[in-house]
């Protein structure tokens, strides 16, 4: 018998793995079916720098632009292809999805950015998404900026299941939670079944690193405390999930029939050459989570990866982190308002890209 590999070990530890890519060739190229047999991996996310990426790559989708024909703009020609690819990962992922009692096996697709503040859009295209890919593994992707709040309670009002994205600080995440439960009370109320709806709450973790670290830079010293508060921030997110899903208010909706919304850590990729490049796994493993990585972060992993479940420890180092930050003059909600904002800009600014790149795809695939 085989020695099981490093994400099947952490797995056992309670943590699905989930890809934060996609694209048609992986889909239908047999090589998300392999990852799934080898490397553990029961899920997927994707966004705009995702799809700008796989577009832009080899002839997989000319058939397609050519069936759309010049007649459809390049905002419809994008979903129209997004979608076809969503729904195909999500037939490839179903039997993950049945197995596991809708535990895993869920494939998200995002609003576009550049609605990522205006509520009533982006809980139209939600529904409008829900409806086109028409699979009950699908996640719509939501991002939490304020105005996202209302419409993440919204959507899961109305039965459809969130994940919702670029979470930074442990106050709004605070907030993504209390959103779940509003919209799942609302959804029970109205006589909807919670059984039906699943969200995730992706907190991006390597980002606050980076700018963390930018700021200790420029004030000098302190280098003891650079690379440490995205894990400390995630490991104390971790503890407010606990206290969430938990006590009267929540088992009531459990009694319903309602799920946890687990912590999704995002980002996960290693952004400083000189840090570990498993940090942002290794160091987050625990019950009840998810971990969505990019292909080198999974091969990294599956190398020398050293899984033990270590989220819940070293706790009161993380609480000091926070208190030595603030007294050198690190803002933490500066340092997460700041990359809430970025995160949005940039994919927006993907999302412009992708939509060009499909407008020259298409006429060079029109004088093909």
């Amino acid at each position: 018998m085989s020695t099981p590999s490093p994400l099947h070990r952490l797995s056992a530890l309670g943590q699905s793995v989930w890809i934060d890519y996609l694209s048609r060739d992986s889909v239908h190229g047999g090589e998300l079916a392999q990852m799934i047999e080898q490397d553990a991996i029961v899920g997927a996310t994707s966004n705009p720098s995702i799809f700008q990426r796989a577009f832009s790559q080899g002839d997989a989708y000319d058939e397609q632009l050519r069936e759309i024909g010049s007649d459809v703009s390049e905002r419809d020609a994008f979903w129209a292809l997004a979608t076809r690819d969503v729904r195909d990962a999500c037939d490839l992922f179903r039997p993950i999805w049945d197995g596991g009692n809708g535990r895993d096996g869920y494939v998200s697709l995002e609003v576009e950015p550049g609605i990522a503040y205006d509520t009533l859009k982006t809980v139209t295209q939600a529904l409008w998404i829900h409806r086109e890919v028409d699979r009950p593994n699908l996640f719509v992707k939501i991002p939490a900026t304020k105005p996202g709040l209302a419409a993440i309670e919204d959507s899961i009002a109305k039965g459809v299941s969130i994940n919702v994205t670029l979470i930074f600080s442990i106050q709004r995440y605070a907030e993504v939670a209390e959103a779940y439960l509003r919209g799942l009370e609302r959804l029970v109320a109205g006589g909807g079944d919670p059984r039906t709806v699943v969200s995730v709450a992706s907190f991006f973790v390597s980002r606050i690193d980076t700018e963390a670290d930018r700021r200790i830079d420029e004030i000098g010293g302190h280098d003891e405390l650079k690379g440490k508060l995205a894990v400390a921030n995630a490991r104390l997110a971790y503890q407010h999930y606990r206290d969430v899903f938990a006590g009267a208010r929540w088992e009531y909706l459990a009694s319903k029939g309602a799920t946890p919304q687990r912590v999704l850590w995002a980002s996960t990729s290693v952004k400083n050459p000189a840090y570990p490049d498993t940090l942002y796994v290794d160091e987050l493993i625990g019950p009840d989570t998810v971990n969505t990585m990019p292909e080198e972060t999974i091969r990294a992993y599956q190398d020398h990866g050293d899984p033990a479940p270590r989220l819940e420890t070293e706790l009161p180092d993380a609480r000091r982190l926070f208190k030595a930050l603030e007294q050198i003059g690190v803002d933490y909600d500066d340092v997460t308002d700041t990359v809430e904002k970025e995160g949005v800009e940039r994919f927006v600014t993907a999302f412009d890209g992708l939509l060009g790149g499909l407008r020259d795809k298409r006429a060079a695939t029109a004088g093909a």
